[in-house]
């Protein structure tokens, strides 16, 4: 059951400096003595020359000071924990396995504590931030009953670093760390740059604490994608991402021998013709405002048969207009609280008002939740539900993903272009296809540039049985999830699926 409070005034639990406070006695190792975290490389904790500001999108406070390491701090850094490949890798699976249960039980053991950080550190509801967590525990569960029959005739990789976007820090970032230490890799990771680095700092210092060879670094991209990406000690890299940044890791790993598998983002559409099912569809438009849409299999391009969109917006409204957007922390219920950060909502409003004045239509505009507040907080970053038509094709919001709760409709008068406007963004990780007609279903989704597409249903990513990749420009080399993110950064005789560049 989740806890309640009055209206308008954070849970005394729930209020960062106690959390901070709290988490300062639980697990002392990850600070300095002025209460700022530290960096868990190699076994040792290292002290940076300056640190940044972890700045909640909830109200705009800082939640702590995080660790700012330079470049030759964090290439020695790399050396460090390569180092911890021989010794790791040499010892039998059931004894790594041992030691990633000890983890998972002091992840266990620090749960709630962990998720009341990480609603503050990314303005995750608690309810989100539960899911993040417990998704990540009960994954290295699966992969730990099965890595017996994953590992059979392969073996570990050696360091493998982790760049990660910020939005969902222990379901897949801390997870993919679990199994590819599993394996018999260290791993050294970065802290997101927008966020994530309060709760991953502690989670590491438990990995390390039970014994598992994982580091986290944090600093400027710019700064460390030398060491993290290029260093000969590197021998793969696991990257989550946008395009841009993505690209660039992409060019200078394709001509290497390191093993990669590089997330980065695409439009994911969802393709409406022939159909008739409408209360099924509005469920899954409400579904869809999970964390604000800052997933990266959030659907934001809406491609309508032209006779079916004057229905589909009835939808659309009477399943958005209920949603609450708000403070997450407070009594209220809230379906969804900030953007990452004040600059990102910013952004998006600039976006949208730069295509209202080149024409577009605002067919849907929310509201905040007035009664989700606390008296003058500061509501940068928060957005509510959009509903655009018309966009221009030069504009951002029409050509890439938002990264946030703003969706476009695009209204269209055959299969040819139901199709083409789908796959507007030379690949995609999921999309989906509505129809009453089930080969005319096949048929298009057969069409669509997406490595997952759904029919009358919304695709997700999947961690455990279930491959995940991408198409096009999505994604680059190896494909993940189950047995494939074991393949991926192990060495053996079976093939690896992946996007490659030949």
């Amino acid at each position: 059951m989740l806890d309640t409070g009055p209206v308008g005034e954070p849970l005394p639990h729930l209020e960062s400096r106690r959390l901070l406070a709290e988490a300062r006695r639980a697990i002392p190792e990850a600070f300095d003595a002025r209460g700022r975290l530290l960096s868990p490389i190699a076994g040792r904790w290292a002290h940076p020359p300056a640190w940044f500001n972890a700045v909640s999108p909830i109200d705009g406070s800082v939640l702590a000071e995080l660790p700012l390491l330079g470049a030759g701090q964090v290439s020695a850094g790399v050396e460090q924990a390569a180092a911890e490949f021989a010794p790791w890798a040499a010892r039998p699976l059931e004894d790594r396995a041992r030691t990633v249960a000890e983890a998972v039980v002091l992840l266990h053991a620090h749960r709630d504590l962990l998720v009341r950080i990480l609603a503050w550190d990314i303005g995750k509801t608690l309810p989100t931030a539960y899911n993040d967590v417990d998704r990540c525990l009960a994954g290295i569960a699966w992969y730990l009953e099965r890595m017996g029959s994953m590992m059979d005739g392969r073996k570990p990789l050696g360091l493998v670093s982790n760049i990660a976007s910020w939005n969902y820090p222990f379901s897949v970032l801390l997870l993919n760390v679990l199994v590819q230490s599993l394996a018999g890799n260290p791993v050294i990771a970065k802290i997101p740059t927008q966020g994530g680095g309060v709760s991953l700092t502690l989670a590491f210092a438990l990995l390390r604490r039970a014994g598992l060879p994982v580091s986290l670094v944090g600093g400027r991209g710019r700064d460390l994608s030398e060491a993290l990406v290029g260093h000969p000690c590197i021998a793969g890299v696991a990257f989550i991402g946008g395009r841009a940044n993505g690209a660039e890791v992409h060019r200078r790993l394709r001509d290497t021998d390191k093993r990669y598998a590089l997330e980065m983002e695409g439009v994911n559409a969802y393709a409406i013709t022939h159909f008739t099912d409408w209360d099924a569809l509005g469920a899954q438009i409400r579904a869809g405002f999970d964390f604000g849409k800052q997933r990266c299999t959030a659907y934001t391009r809406w491609v309508i048969e032209q006779s079916l969109v004057p229905r589909f917006v009835r939808t659309y409204v009477d399943a958005v207009s209920t949603l609450r957007v708000g403070n997450p922390v407070l009594g209220a219920h809230v379906d969804y609280g900030p953007l990452i950060s004040p600059s990102k909502a910013k952004e998006l409003r600039t976006l949208i008002a730069e295509a209202r004045e080149q024409g577009t239509a605002v067919l849907h505009q929310g509201e905040l939740a007035e009664d989700a507040f606390a008296a003058r907080q500061e509501r940068g970053a928060y957005l509510p539900p959009v509903l655009l038509f018309g966009v221009p094709r030069d504009s951002e919001l029409y050509l890439r993903e938002p990264f946030g709760p703003v969706d476009v409709l695009v209204s269209v008068d055959s299969e040819e272009a139901l199709v083409r406007e789908a796959n507007v963004s030379n690949g995609a990780l999921v999309a989906s296809v509505a129809t009453d007609e089930p080969e005319l279903a096949q048929r298009i989704a057969a069409r669509l540039h997406a490595f997952k597409v759904g029919i009358n249903a919304l695709r997700s990513r999947g961690d455990r049985e279930e491959s995940f990749g991408g198409r096009g420009g999505s994604w680059a080399g190896a494909f993940v999830g189950g047995t494939h993110l074991v393949r991926a950064f192990t060495d053996g005789p079976h093939p690896m699926e992946g996007n490659w560049p030949d």
